[in-house]
């Protein structure tokens, strides 16, 4: 009997425990942008997936905003599981309540890397003042640079950190989950064999089948578009002819242009004004990703660049999507402690 007892009042805790935590409501919005107008089919159109923080509709409180730009492949039905997560850290006291923001930038590419093109869409200035500026228009927002946070997992940490080095007056604190290409390494170089693949799909369609196809597509539509060059419609740095690996030294120049690792020196002050910054990564994410954080990390540290780094056990994507995952016990803490919330 006392131990159906115990078990019924482990039960009842449990639920009460459940109950307790505050839920907050997600709104899908949209936002037209002028910036994205373009000739290549990419929808100017943008649906954006908002988290209003428990209590929002009760109060007349103004809130710091948290910009969560997703990964490659991904769009912002990233909030449909998250939302959980953000209850929690708030219930947790991990973070103040706050407003987190998902912008779709999915393109037909997959990923518009959060790129100015003038061709296929000008997806950075979409996002530092278009939909900052829609933010803080219908939304209950702290208007300055220091109630707002930029974040993002993969393609998302790279924008996260490519926009807060070009736009301190807009976002003072960064923090980049696992960013990629912020450098050529590994699959993305010309020792690779992707390149050669590449060579050898001559449509769209065949794409379908080479994830890293897909990758180098993207990467060439953000950073070096052509539009006099169908059926891809961006130049290549490097090419495969003859049986060897050409270098295009123009658009690799474009691409360096664009990657983290070789925009230190141009944004060095921008990044000394940022008020923190911060990146991870998984020790089993694959070279790719660890060599490029490490590169960028020791590049800020040889220029004096006040920041965070972190190599963690994990991999590409797991331990950040959970309660015990990067995002609630790491990243949330990270812009309690630095974002203004007054």
């Amino acid at each position: 009997m006392k131990k159906i007892l115990v078990v019924l009042f482990t039960a009842i805790v449990g639920v009460v425990s459940s109950q307790e935590i505050a839920q907050g409501k997600v709104i899908i919005d949209s936002v037209y942008s002028k910036n994205l107008e373009n000739n290549f089919g990419e929808n100017p159109t943008r649906a954006v997936s908002v988290y209003l923080p428990p209590n929002y509709d009760q109060s007349q409180t103004r809130y710091p905003v948290i910009y969560f730009l997703h990964g490659f492949l991904n769009d912002n039905s990233l909030m449909d599981y998250m939302k959980d997560l953000l209850d929690y850290a708030i219930s947790a006291k991990k973070i103040n309540p706050f407003i987190l923001v998902i912008p779709d930038q999915k393109t037909t590419y997959d990923g518009s890397f959060y790129s100015n093109t003038e061709v296929f869409g000008n997806w950075e200035d979409f996002t530092a003042y278009d939909l900052v500026s829609f933010m803080d228009k219908n939304y209950r927002t702290l208007s300055k640079p220091g109630s707002r946070g930029i974040t993002g997992h993969s393609m998302g940490g790279y924008g996260a950190l490519k926009i807060a080095m070009k736009h301190p007056d807009i976002f003072e604190t960064v923090y980049a989950l696992s960013p990629g290409a912020l450098t050529i390494v590994r699959e993305y170089g010309p020792n690779s064999n992707t390149y050669m693949e590449f060579s050898k799909m001559k449509t769209i369609e065949d794409l379908s089948t080479s994830y890293f196809g897909k990758v180098i597509m993207a990467f060439g539509r953000s950073w070096s578009p052509n539009p006099n060059k169908p059926p891809f419609y961006f130049d290549l740095p490097f090419e495969y002819k003859n049986n060897e690996i050409i270098a295009n030294p123009e658009a690799l120049e474009k691409w360096y242009s664009q990657m983290p690792v070789h925009m230190i020196d141009e944004y060095l002050d921008n990044l000394n004004k940022l008020r923190a910054i911060k990146l991870d990564w998984g020790r089993n994410a694959g070279e790719r990703f660890t060599i490029q954080c490490k590169m960028f990390s020791q590049r800020l540290e040889n220029v004096g660049v006040k920041h965070f780094a972190e190599e963690y056990i994990g991999t590409h994507v797991n331990n950040i999507y959970s309660k015990d995952g990067r995002i609630p016990q790491q990243m949330l803490p990270f812009f309690d402690f630095y974002l203004d919330f007054k």
